[in-house]
């Protein structure tokens, strides 16, 4: 299992926008890729993804079988199945991701927010699930209206989803700007600020191996960010479409929910009854 440091510096970096179009057009023109990702699929019988390791319950690497876990790989092996190929990992980072679709390394990536920096340069499936956001507190936050106050001190990994939307939401607060999201978890430790935004799945993870950082509340209205699947970006649609309809079947099968919460209690420890009513899956 992958301690907290890696976690959520991996997965925060999920969140940031961080692609650069001209280095990645520039990138993606020197491969001289300009078969449909669909039509290499089907003509290779191999789907091929990122994963990264030390992500869990996003992804998870054993290292001593080096066997991949983690619900992307468990959406991923279904997708594979729906398509009758093989599945083909390839490690990565979430920073290198949208490059590694660019330059068409892997057919698509999943677990990716839809920045609009990143929609420049790669394609998006439809979402997958919404991430909500969440504060942790000693204090209970039930509104995002009792945090957008002078006073309160809130902490978030500058750059990030979190950041942009406690900025949005919260402009009057006291927004503490950090490098990395487990720089933010350490100023809410040592009581450098009094609350930390963060997506529900990084927050439960976080509080099952330090509960001394207080507790996750879901401040009302909901506030959530997508998490989708990123695919190359290509005039042909036939891929990403293959991919939507894919999801769509996953979600009236009633398999996302499950195949999330399973790998959360798996490899995190979190139960599915510690995830609170109103977030969404």
């Amino acid at each position: 299992m992958t301690n907290r440091r890696s976690f959520i510096t991996g997965v925060a970096g999920l969140a940031a926008a961080t692609a650069i179009p001209n280095v990645f057009a520039q990138a993606a023109a020197a491969t001289g890729s300009t078969e449909p990702t669909l039509a290499r699929v089907q003509r290779t019988k191999t789907l091929r993804i990122g994963a990264v390791r030390g992500a869990a319950p996003y992804y998870n690497k054993d290292l001593a079988s080096g066997e991949w876990g983690g619900f992307m790989i468990d959406f991923a092996k279904s997708l594979a199945a729906s398509l009758n190929v093989k599945l083909d990992i390839t490690e990565t980072t979430w920073g290198n991701s949208v490059l590694d679709l660019q330059t068409h390394k892997i057919d698509l990536f999943f677990g990716m927010n839809p920045t609009p920096a990143r929609r420049e340069v790669i394609g998006f499936t439809e979402p997958l699930f919404l991430n909500a956001f969440t504060i942790v507190s000693k204090k209970e936050f039930k509104t995002w209206a009792d945090l957008n106050k002078p006073e309160v001190k809130i902490a978030v990994d500058i750059g990030s989803s979190h950041d942009q939307m406690i900025s949005r939401v919260c402009p009057n607060a006291t927004i503490v700007r950090l490098e990395k999201a487990d720089d933010a978890t350490l100023a809410l430790q040592t009581g450098r600020v009094d609350a930390q935004v963060l997506v529900w799945l990084l927050a439960l993870n976080i509080l099952k191996k330090n509960p001394s950082l207080g507790k996750m509340t879901v401040p009302q209205p909901l506030e959530a960010t997508s998490t989708n699947i990123g695919v190359p970006k290509e005039e042909d649609k036939a891929w990403v479409e293959t991919i939507n309809k894919w999801i769509v079947a996953e979600r009236a099968a009633g398999k996302i929910k499950p195949t999330v919460l399973g790998n959360l209690q798996k490899l995190s420890g979190v139960k599915p009854e510690d995830v609170p009513a109103q977030i969404p899956l």
